[in-house]
């Protein structure tokens, strides 16, 4: 009987016939699709055989024409990761792949680009069904796109890992920063985050977004160098408090160099 393994995909508890596998491992990759008709073929052998990183792109096309054949998803799983699979039948079977097989996909690194970017894609686009649980999975495993799309979602138990995740870069934060519609949970957290509030330009989108909570606009502006800050005050769409903020630090700058000028020339 068949066992879902960590992925909820299919794998068949019958051993394989150690004879019969030793003929696929010896057989000439030309002379394949003979096997494709043994009566020993099950499974099992199927997938052990596609295995076999020497196959060519024919043979695999030609499982892929069988229907027969792909009504095991383990089979199908295996076509899609095969290195050597042909793109219109990879592109095919990646619209039916379980989400965490997506994700080993997406960063597989056998996988071409347009796949692996597809895969994302996948993702992406089946978030807004995902339980929860699976979406804190996502955001300890995902890739950067995804991990933006999930931060996107704001959702609090979700943001930690995502943030945390060593995937994520500095410009799909940035990217998500861009979002009007965010949650200010996921602002804040990125502002209080040890790896991404010291970087200028998390900052700087930070302030600029039009809901940040102002209870992390002290701490962010004080370490804005003045240029920047000049440049920030003349953003139109900050929020009302943000600007206070923005005119009260550098209004208490040009007191401090006011005060050191004065304090220079009363020494000399």
């Amino acid at each position: 009987m068949a066992k879902p393994d960590e992925f909820g995909a299919q794998k068949s508890s019958v051993p394989p016939d150690p004879k019969f596998a030793a003929e696929m491992a010896a057989a000439d990759p030309d002379s394949l699709v003979a096997i494709l008709a043994d009566s020993r073929l099950d499974e099992t052998h199927l997938c052990l055989l596609i295995q076999r990183k020497d196959l060519p792109g024919t043979f695999l096309q030609e499982i892929a024409k069988r229907r027969d054949l792909l009504r095991s998803y383990q089979v199908k799983r295996s076509l899609a990761f095969h290195p050597h699979v042909p793109r219109l039948v990879a592109l095919r079977l990646i619209r039916e792949l379980y989400l965490m097989d997506l994700v080993k996909l997406s960063q597989s690194p056998h996988a071409a680009g347009d796949l692996q970017r597809l895969a994302e894609e996948q993702l992406i686009a089946r978030l807004p069904q995902v339980p929860l649980g699976e979406k804190i999975a996502l955001a300890r495993q995902a890739s950067a796109r995804v991990l933006g799309a999930l931060l996107s979602d704001g959702h609090p138990r979700v943001t930690p890992p995502a943030l945390n995740n060593p995937r994520l870069t500095e410009a799909q934060v940035l990217k998500v920063l861009t979002k009007e519609k965010l949650a200010s949970g996921t602002l804040l957290a990125i502002s209080k985050h040890s790896r991404w509030s010291v970087l200028p330009n998390v900052r700087l989108a930070l302030l600029r977004h039009p809901h940040s909570p102002l209870e992390m606009a002290g701490k962010l502006l004080s370490q804005v160098n003045p240029a920047d800050l000049q440049a920030l005050s003349k953003i139109r769409v900050l929020s009302a408090g943000i600007r206070r903020h923005i005119e009260h630090e550098i209004s208490r700058r040009m007191g401090v160099d006011r005060g050191n000028l004065t304090k220079d020339s009363l020494q000399k």
